[in-house]
């Protein structure tokens, strides 16, 4: 199994950051049931206002090569856009566990 973990940090006020985040937590949340190769995603919206990153997601699928399918799955490509003009940086770690 593949973990991929990405945090965001988003632009904007406090509350927009947090609306924009509630939205793209919603639609993250849909996708298992939409791509066969995701096995759970976990999404946390950071509650801690001293930290400037502002969303994490844990998802897991079976291999790196799923990793890209989940990518490009027309679904999570919805979902990654909510975050059009709202994103102000991105980091990403996958392993295999």
């Amino acid at each position: 199994m593949v973990k991929h973990i990405v945090t965001f940090k988003l632009t904007g006020s406090p509350e927009e950051r947090l609306q924009v985040a509630r939205n793209f937590k919603e639609a993250l949340e849909a996708l298992p049931e939409q791509i066969d190769v995701l096995e759970s995603i976990e999404v946390g919206i950071n509650e801690n206002p001293s930290e400037e990153w502002d969303v994490v997601l844990t998802a897991i699928v079976p291999s790196m090569a799923d990793v890209a399918i989940y990518a490009n799955h027309p679904a999570h490509v919805a979902a990654a856009g909510l975050l059009k003009g709202h994103k102000a940086d991105r980091a990403c770690v996958d392993y295999y566990c």
